[in-house]
């Protein structure tokens, strides 16, 4: 057998069905979006809420593939094709690289940038007391790039219950590092501490999250929620490419306050308002390293049921996610969980040195392995539930400048 662009094999014909298991496949049938060509078959169409409850239990899913194999075209193009059954999508775009999706689809993205006019909030109240709780947890623990202590966290716990009775609006970053700093008596009685004790136990967390308040990183989650923002839009751009230009180091907790804020907006929506959405995190390595958005967006993945939202983590290569922490270590296996609450696995070229660890990690038998090396541009594994599909993935003539990002790369003609 031999596949354009595939290496080749040969086999009996007792022995080919086991060989290559594909052959044997018969497709997801034709309801979702069409994503391509299933190489062994027809048709390939794609849509999580069809399939849940028949191949899926989850709809998240993982997008792992090296640079230049296409992975953000298949992202981008999912969702603008997504977009024409009524699925939204809200994007975390550090590179700017969805921008002109956004064009098509007629939205203009929320662009976040140091002293900037636009500001999130990501402890607004409308998620709720708990989930606005935990996402100061997340928040903070980014910040300090650790765990919090026990006292940090009944610290963070009553600074949002005193501004809570105290303040007639929503609470901000700002608010909870002035109380860390100058805690009062009520929250020194509850921990029973003296407010010394508890000023000084507390510090290098509010010394963290000032960080986002003050200096080069203000003006983008230091304050209310900028109102007027479209949140019913087609499509919810973060564009955080200033961020990325000028402080790469803070861009993980950026992303953090980002991811932070989109989660608590889903999370606020009733059952008669709520849409079926896909939340895309692109550059996921980048916060997976921290503890607390780890555990915080494994949570967001086990709540994605109840949300009818998809999540769809984007990464280079599995070795990405080792690289969050030391080997063993509550990092590592938080971000290897994550792949296992992901029924939707697509992968795109691996070079050879990860193909051990991409095995081992996504489960894959000796055949699927095999052939990561050698796909082509815009070829793809897909592993849906217990099936798995060699697909290629088709552009529309409308789409091939939708996701390009070679343009800077391409020589121009001479007049």
């Amino acid at each position: 057998m031999n596949v354009k662009g595939q290496p080749a094999h040969r086999t009996t014909t007792a022995h080919i069905q086991a060989a290559y298991p594909f052959v044997a496949e018969g497709g997801l049938g034709g309801r979702g979006v069409y994503i391509g060509r299933d190489v062994y078959g027809g048709s390939f169409c794609y849509d999580p809420w069809e399939l849940y409850g028949r191949e899926l239990t989850s709809p998240n899913a993982v997008v792992i593939g090296i640079v230049g194999r296409a992975k953000s075209s298949l992202v981008k193009t999912y969702v603008f094709r997504q977009s024409v059954f009524g699925r939204q999508a809200w994007i975390v775009d550090v590179k700017g690289e969805y921008d002109r999706l956004a064009e098509a689809l007629g939205v203009q993205p929320i662009t976040l940038s140091p002293g900037g006019s636009v500001r999130l909030n990501p402890l607004t109240p409308r998620a709720g007391a708990e989930r606005q709780l935990n996402l100061l947890y997340s928040v903070a623990a980014a910040a300090l790039e650790r765990a919090l202590t026990p006292e940090e966290k009944r610290g963070a716990q009553e600074a949002l219950h005193v501004l809570r009775s105290r303040c007639n609006r929503e609470p901000t970053l700002p608010d909870v590092v002035d109380i860390l700093i100058h805690p009062n008596a009520e929250m020194a009685d509850a921990l029973a501490m003296s407010t010394d004790e508890l000023a000084v136990s507390v510090r290098p967390m509010a010394f963290a999250l000032d960080q986002l308040c003050s200096g080069n990183l203000r003006g983008m989650f230091d304050g209310p929620t900028t109102p007027g923002l479209d949140l019913d839009a087609p499509l919810v751009v973060l564009n955080l490419r200033a961020v990325l230009n000028t402080h790469t180091t803070a861009l993980g907790i950026l992303m953090t306050c980002a991811t932070a804020w989109l989660q608590a907006m889903i999370d606020a929506e009733t059952d008669a308002r709520s849409a079926k959405r896909i939340v895309v995190v692109d550059e996921a390595w980048r916060i997976l390293s921290n503890l607390g958005i780890g555990e915080w967006l494994q949570q967001s993945f086990k709540l994605s049921r109840g949300l009818g939202a998809q999540n769809v983590v984007v990464m280079h290569r599995l070795s990405d996610l080792r690289s969050t922490g030391a080997e063993g270590s509550r990092e590592v296996r938080l971000a290897e969980g994550l792949l296992a609450d992901a029924e939707t696995k697509i992968i795109y070229a691996q070079p050879p040195d990860q193909l051990p660890q991409t095995r081992e990690l996504l489960g894959l038998t000796d055949t699927e392995a095999e052939l990561l090396p050698h796909l082509r541009r815009g070829w793809a594994l897909w592993k849906v539930g217990q099936r798995s599909f060699l697909v290629q993935h088709r552009l529309s003539s409308s789409e091939h400048e939708l996701v390009d990002t070679d343009a800077r790369m391409a020589v121009k003609a001479s007049a």
